[in-house]
C-alpha cells in the first residue's frame, strides 16, 4: 500500500527529442521528493537527469512545416522557430499575452497561432503578425439611428437645421476618407455571452472554423470539507448530475476573403431527427408516436480535417451518442455531405472512434487528397477503414474479432503505425500496415503490454514494456520487425524484488448464456479442498483487467498475492463491458447495469466451486467504483451467492453520477427511468443478507460522500445490521495516502478473514 515507495517510481511521460536520439522522461530512481526529467540517447546506456537550465530551454511538442526540417511550439506562452537538424532555435514572441497552438499554413509560408480567442500569422520570411480574425466577447452595440423613437428626433432636427446637416456631411466625409485609408481589418464577430473555441484556419488561411458553446448555468453538487488547514468546514463545488440540462454547440465557417461568417448546416445531416429505439418501449401500441422528434438532435462538431489541397472533413456526433457521422464539408456554403453513418442504439464508442467532448477520433487524409482513413466498428469490432471522398467506396484496411487500439499515417503517408490486440485480447503490440491495405507486419514481440512513441524521423521506437508480473520499463528497438528490443531503466527498489510476484493464470469460463467470460486466476501452490476464494471487479465498467502487462490495480495486484499466500484463490474478470473485446461485450451493459455485468461475477463464483474445488460458502467478493457498485448489486441481489463483500468508492445510485459517462449506457432518468430503477443498488438494499463493508473517501468528486450516506439511511431504515461503513475524511476517488490505503485494505482483509476463515 506504499505505491511508488514500495514498488519503485516508473518511467513515465516518455516524449523524443527533435532528433530523434534522444528519449526523454519523468523518472525518480532515487526516491526523492519530486520526480524529475531524464534523458538518454540511442546507444547510450545510462539515462541523465535533465538540468533545470535544460528544461527551460527543451521545445515542447509542436508542429512541423511538410519537409520536417523546421517546428514550432509554444511555451510558457510564447512561440519558438526551430531547426530540426541543427536545433536553432529562435523566439518568436515575448508578451504578457497567451500564444499558443501554432502549425505552419499549407504552404509553410506562415506560422498560424491563437491568441486572446483570435487567430494570427507570422510571416517567416519577413516576421509580419496579421490577425486573421476579430471575435469579441459581448454583443455589439446599436447605433442611435436604429432605433425608432431616437432615428425619427434625429431625422426631424436634420431636416429643420442646416447647420446640423452640413456638419454631418463634413463628419461623414472625413469618416469616409478615414476607411479609405486604413488597412483591411477582418470583420468583427461578436459572439455575446457564449465560449469560443476550436478555431482551425485551411491551408490557404482563407477559411476559418470555430465552435460556440452555450453553458448552462445548472445545479451544481456542493461537497463538504471537513478536515481543512483553516479548521473551518469548507464547501467545494462539484458537479451536476446526469440528466442535467447540458452546454450546446454551434459551429461556423469566417470566409476571409468574402468577409462573412455563416453556420456549418447540421440540419442537412440524414436522420438528425432520430428517435433512439429504447423510447419505443414507452410507447409501444401507440399508434400516433412519432419515430422521429419534431426538432433536430444537438451535435457538436469535430474538425474540420483538411487535406493538402483544401478539402474538409468533420466528424458529428449526436449528444445522445447514438449516431456519429463524417461528412464533407463544403467551405464556400457550409453545406454538409454525408460519407459515413455510425448508428448504434446502445451507444457509439470503442478505440479511436469516439472520445469525450471535441475529439474525432482516428480521422485524416491520405496525401492523394482523395482518400480519408478512421475506425468504425462497423463489424463489432473497432477497425481501419479508407474511404474515397470522389467515389463513396469505403475499404476496411483491417478485420477480424480483434481491435485497432490506435493508429497513425507515417511522416510519408505510405504506412499506418498501429497499436493492436490482434495477437491475443490480453496483448498489446505495435505494427505496420500498407496505406492502401495488406497484411499487418509485427514489430514488437515479447509477451506483454508495449506503449510505443515513435521518433520524428520515424527510425526509432521507444516503448514503455510490462508483463503482468514485472512493472513498467524503458526500452528503444528501431522501427522494424526483427529488431531487438532494448532496456534502458531499472526502476523497481530491492524491497520489491524480494518476493517472487506470482504471474496469473489467464482463464475463460462459460456464462449461464453461453458466453466465454475472460479471467485472471491466483491459485496457492498445495490448495486446501474446499478452500475459501475471493472474485475481484475491477472500476470503470469498460477497463480491461485481464492482461499480460502491469495493471493499474497493482496495489490490488500485490493484495491478491497476500491472500493467496493465505490460502485463498482470487478470481478477477474481465465482465460484460470490460474493454478489449468488441463492441457486443462493451454493450452488453446498455440499459442495466448489474445485468449481464453481474451475472458474470455470479458464474465465476460457480466456476470456481465446479472447477477449483472452491467451497460455495466460502466466497467473498470486492472492488472499488464501479467494482464497488457491483459489490453491492451482488450482496443485494444474489444473496448467499457471497459470504462478505467490501465497497469501496461505489455508486450506489446512477441518477447521482454523471452525465457523460452515465447518459451513454442508462440514457437520463426522466427519459428511461426503468434503466435507473433497475440498475441502482439502493433500490434493492432490502436484499442484503450477507456481511458488507463501505468504504468512502469523504471529498471524492468524482463518487461523490453522498452517494453512501444515502444509501446509509435507507440500510438504518431497513433495520439492517450486518453492515459496517469506514469513511476517509482526507481521500477522493482515488487514494493518495499510504495510511489511507492501509487502513482500507487492513479492515477488507479482516473481512475475508472473519467470513470466509
Amino acid at each position: 500500500m506504499q505505491g511508488e515507495d514500495f514498488v519503485g517510481y516508473l518511467p513515465e511521460s516518455v516524449r523524443w527529442g527533435t532528433d530523434s536520439r534522444t528519449i526523454y522522461f519523468s523518472w525518480n530512481p532515487d526516491g526523492d521528493t519530486l520526480r524529475s526529467d531524464y534523458r538518454i540517447r540511442v546507444g547510450e546506456n545510462r539515462p541523465v537527469k535533465v538540468t533545470d537550465e535544460e528544461l527551460k530551454a527543451m521545445p515542447g511538442r509542436g508542429s512541423y512545416n511538410t519537409d520536417r526540417d523546421q517546428m514550432v511550439y509554444s511555451r510558457n506562452g510564447d512561440l519558438y522557430w526551430m531547426e530540426t537538424g541543427t536545433g536553432k532555435t529562435r523566439q518568436l514572441t515575448n508578451t504578457v499575452g497567451y500564444e499558443s497552438s501554432p502549425e505552419f499554413s499549407g504552404d509553410d509560408q506562415f506560422i498560424v497561432y491563437e491568441s486572446d480567442n483570435n487567430l494570427f500569422t507570422w510571416e517567416i520570411a519577413t516576421g509580419e503578425i496579421t490577425q486573421l480574425t476579430n471575435f469579441i466577447k459581448g454583443n455589439k452595440r446599436s447605433s442611435r439611428s436604429s432605433e425608432g423613437q431616437k432615428k425619427w428626433l434625429e431625422d426631424q432636427q436634420m431636416e429643420l437645421f442646416d447647420v446640423l446637416r452640413e456638419r454631418k456631411a463634413v463628419s461623414d466625409a472625413r469618416r469616409k476618407r478615414r476607411e479609405q485609408l486604413e488597412p483591411d481589418r477582418p470583420v468583427e464577430i461578436y459572439y455575446g455571452s457564449k465560449r469560443i473555441g476550436g478555431m482551425t484556419a485551411s491551408p490557404d488561411l482563407r477559411y476559418v472554423a470555430y465552435r460556440l458553446t452555450t453553458t448552462v448555468d445548472d445545479k451544481i453538487s456542493e461537497m463538504p470539507q471537513y478536515v481543512t488547514e483553516s479548521g473551518y468546514a469548507e464547501m467545494a463545488r462539484t458537479r451536476p448530475k446526469v440528466g442535467d440540462i447540458q452546454d450546446s454547440y454551434d459551429s461556423y465557417l469566417y470566409d476571409r476573403q468574402r468577409d462573412t461568417f455563416y453556420t456549418i448546416k447540421t440540419g442537412e445531416i440524414p436522420g438528425i431527427k432520430e428517435k433512439p429505439a429504447y423510447l419505443f418501449e414507452y410507447h409501444e401500441g401507440e399508434e400516433e408516436f412519432e419515430r422521429e422528434y419534431k426538432n433536430d438532435r444537438d451535435v457538436i462538431v469535430a474538425g474540420p480535417y483538411f487535406s493538402d489541397n483544401g478539402q474538409a472533413v468533420v466528424v458529428i456526433r449526436s449528444l445522445d451518442n447514438k449516431d456519429r457521422w463524417i461528412m464533407q464539408l463544403d467551405l464556400e456554403t457550409g453545406s454538409l455531405k454525408l460519407l459515413d453513418r455510425q448508428r448504434d442504439e446502445a451507444w457509439v464508442g470503442g478505440p479511436g472512434i469516439s472520445g469525450w467532448n471535441f475529439s474525432g477520433g482516428t480521422i485524416g487524409w491520405l496525401p492523394d487528397n482523395e482518400h480519408i482513413y478512421f475506425q468504425s466498428e462497423a463489424t463489432g469490432f473497432s477497425h481501419l477503414y479508407l474511404l474515397n471522398v470522389k467515389t463513396g467506396d469505403k475499404k476496411a484496411l483491417t478485420n477480424g474479432k480483434f481491435e485497432i487500439i490506435s493508429a497513425q499515417l507515417s511522416n510519408d503517408g505510405s504506412t499506418f503505425y498501429i497499436v493492436s490486440n490482434a495477437e491475443s485480447p490480453h496483448e498489446h503490440h505495435f505494427y505496420h500496415l500498407p496505406a492502401m491495405g495488406g497484411k499487418m507486419q509485427k514489430i514488437t514481440q515479447s509477451k506483454g503490454g508495449h506503449e510505443v512513441d515513435i521518433s520524428p524521423d520515424e527510425k526509432y521506437l521507444a516503448i514503455r514494456f510490462s508483463t503482468s508480473n514485472q512493472p513498467w520499463e524503458l526500452y528503444v528497438m528501431e522501427n522494424k520487425a526483427g529488431a531487438e528490443m532494448t532496456r534502458l531503466t531499472e526502476s523497481t527498489t530491492e524491497a520489491f524484488g524480494t518476493y517472487d510476484w506470482r504471474k496469473p493464470e489467464i482463464v475463460r469460463f462459460r456464462a449461464a448464456d453461453g458466453a466465454q467470460v475472460p479471467a485472471r486466476i491466483y491459485r496457492p501452490e498445495n490448495p486446501t479442498p474446499d478452500g475459501p476464494a475471493v472474485i475481484f471487479v475491477h472500476g470503470a465498467g469498460y477497463l480491461q483487467n485481464v492482461h499480460e502487462w502491469w495493471s493499474s490495480y497493482f496495489r490490488e495486484y500485490m493484495f491478491h498475492n497476500i491472500l493467496v499466500d493465505n490460502g485463498y484463490t482470487v478470481l478477477d474478470i474481465d465482465y460484460r463491458a470490460s474493454d478489449g473485446y468488441g463492441r457486443d461485450w462493451r454493450t452488453a451493459i446498455y440499459r442495466h447495469m448489474g445485468g449481464k455485468d453481474l451475472s458474470d461475477q455470479v458464474d465465476g463464483a460457480k466456476y470456481l466451486v465446479d472447477e477449483w474445488d472452491v467451497d460455495a460458502d466460502r466466497i467473498g467478493i470486492y472492488g472499488g467504483s464501479y467494482g464497488g457498485f457491483i459489490t453491492l448489486m451482488a450482496l443485494f441481489n444474489n444473496p448467499g451467492t457471497f459470504k462478505s463483500g467490501a465497497a469501496l468508492r461505489s455508486v450506489t445510485d446512477w441518477a447521482h453520477y454523471n452525465h457523460g459517462y452515465t447518459a451513454n449506457i442508462l440514457n437520463t432518468p426522466t427519459t428511461d427511468s426503468i434503466a435507473y430503477q433497475r440498475s441502482s443498488p439502493i433500490n434493492f438494499a432490502e436484499g442484503l443478507e450477507d456481511q458488507l463493508l463501505i468504504l468512502h473517501g469523504m471529498v471524492d468528486s468524482n463518487v461523490q460522500f453522498q452517494d453512501v450516506v444515502r444509501l446509509a439511511q435507507r440500510l438504518i431504515e431497513l433495520g439492517k445490521d450486518n453492515w459496517e461503513f469506514a469513511v476517509f475524511p482526507l481521500e477522493s476517488h482515488g487514494f493518495v495516502e499510504p495510511s489511507s490505503w492501509t487502513d482500507e485494505y487492513k479492515r477488507i482483509f479482516r473481512l475475508f478473514q472473519e467470513t470466509l476463515k
